[in-house]
């Protein structure tokens, strides 16, 4: 099969040249160029003595990615074939796209991307010295399916101590429905469960189908009551103005602070979520719990 280029699609009109089409090719184009950038010496393989193609070979892609390598060689081609979430992200580790390249390659090939990562700016540490800069004030990067991905001391110890929940349960959502001593913290929890499952609803019209917002979704089903019940409320809340918030922190007592949520991103999914004290009491509540963190990490 004869192959074209990018501007050879371009140039059929644009009554031939499909957005689809378009982005077959520029898939194609997109993947023989990182296929050339890795050397066979980086996954392990021999170079041997008549290797003439720059970079990995397709065969060699196709058997690290576990596909056949007719099927990838169509993937180069820009053939007009279906390709799985699953077989994206063999090929993206295998030519070890950074996070940007990854969501590029499966912009391209029309598919969502499962990885939880997928929603959220990177962490980078200009980020995390941002949130480490908030301090005393409790601060966390959080994404639109409310993992939370990264946090500063203060918020390690708001509602109990974040560092012993394992990384897959540091999710806003199951731990105001499941954990009771998070829960236990929460002033007019009632309330805050029926617009934080509105706001869930809203936001995972986006993500039907998307295996990491189901999962999260099965498991508030499967473990609160409290979530079905306003679940099958169908409220919808797609946003909320910064407002006042009460906790009753279990080491230094209760907390008033004003909820801030600041965007890192236009398609308004990840951001740095800050409390900012209410009152002169407050403030020396956070002071303090500040220093139980540090005092415990040392």
């Amino acid at each position: 099969m004869t192959t074209m280029t990018q501007d050879a699609v371009l140039a059929l009109g644009e009554e031939d040249a499909r957005p689809a089409e378009i982005r077959r090719h520029e898939l194609a184009g997109f993947l023989r160029s990182r296929r050339e950038r890795i050397t066979p010496e980086d996954v392990g393989l021999p170079r041997g003595a008549r290797r003439r193609t720059p970079g990995l070979r397709r065969e060699e892609v196709a058997h690290l990615s576990a596909v056949g390598v007719t099927w990838y060689t169509w993937l180069e081609q820009a053939r007009d074939i279906q390709v799985s979430a699953q077989v994206l992200d063999a090929l993206a580790r295998t030519l070890r796209l950074d996070t940007s390249e990854r969501a590029h390659l499966f912009a391209l090939a029309g598919a969502i991307d499962p990885s939880p990562a997928s929603s959220c700016a990177r962490l980078t540490p200009e980020l995390r010295l941002m949130l480490d800069k908030l301090e005393p004030m409790p601060a966390c990067v959080q994404n639109s399916r409310y993992d939370i991905l990264a946090y500063n001391s203060t918020y390690r110890l708001l509602f109990c101590d974040l560092d012993e929940i394992p990384p897959e349960d540091r999710n806003w959502m199951l731990l105001a429905f499941t954990h009771e001593q998070w829960r236990s913290t929460i002033v007019n929890l009632d309330e805050v469960e029926r617009i934080m499952a509105a706001k869930f609803r809203a936001g995972m019209a986006e993500h039907l189908a998307e295996p990491t917002w189901k999962s999260v979704l099965k498991r508030l089903l499967d473990e609160s009551a409290e979530f079905r019940e306003v679940w099958e409320r169908h409220e919808v809340v797609q946003s909320v103005p910064s407002k006042v918030k009460h906790f009753i922190n279990p080491l230094v007592g209760p907390i008033a602070v004003v909820h801030t949520d600041l965007w890192l991103g236009r398609d308004g999914g990840a951001r740095m979520v800050t409390y900012t004290p209410v009152d002169d009491a407050t403030r020396e509540r956070l002071d303090r719990l500040r220093e139980l963190a540090l005092s415990s990490n040392s």
